[in-house]
């Protein structure tokens, strides 16, 4: 049996349209970009653990709670203030396996997740 994923998902460019001003898009909202509801869906559905991440700043923590709640978009972890720069995932290959244990995507800010497979 397959363990369940874990998606490791910025919030602003790939759930919520980035305006380039973060600070006042968690206090006042934000729109949720093509996709991103029927990916949470499909994700829920396959048990994944979903972690969502975060250049804002923690003082913005509860407005930005509160804007993923009332998008309706649900989450295991979110961790915030990793700041703007590259991001690098680096996990361990299982021994005697070939499979990968973490992949990536990039995806162009502000497209949505339509295209996305997992």
């Amino acid at each position: 049996m397959e363990r369940a994923k874990t998606i490791f998902l910025d919030i602003d460019g790939c759930i919520f349209e980035h305006t380039g001003d973060i600070t006042n898009l968690a206090r006042f909202g934000g729109v949720v970009l093509p996709g991103v509801l029927d990916a949470f869906r499909r994700w829920d559905l396959n048990g994944y653990n979903i972690i969502l991440t975060t250049g804002r700043r923690e003082s913005t923590r509860p407005d930005t709670e509160r804007q993923l709640r009332e998008a309706g978009i649900f989450y295991d972890q979110l961790v915030m203030g990793i700041g703007g720069g590259p991001r690098v995932l680096i996990n361990d290959l299982k021994p005697g396996s070939d499979n990968y244990a973490a992949m990536s995507f990039n995806l162009k800010r502000n497209e949505g997740m339509e295209d996305i497979k997992i």
